[in-house]
C-alpha cells in the first residue's frame, strides 16, 4: 500500500527532474522519487 508524501525541493532540482522524467524511464515524480529513496537505502545499508 502505498502512502502520500509531500516535499519541497529547489527549482534547479525539480527542473532536473521534470527533464529526467521526459526520457520516459519513470512513469511519474513519485515513482522516480521512490526508485531514487531506494537507491539511497541500498548506499546506506551497504
Amino acid at each position: 500500500m502505498k502512502h502520500k508524501l509531500s516535499v519541497s525541493l529547489d527549482k534547479e532540482i525539480l527542473e532536473e527532474l521534470d527533464r529526467i522524467l521526459s526520457t520516459g524511464k519513470y512513469r511519474n515524480k513519485s515513482h522516480a522519487v521512490e526508485f531514487a529513496v531506494q537507491k539511497l537505502m541500498e548506499e546506506q545499508n551497504g
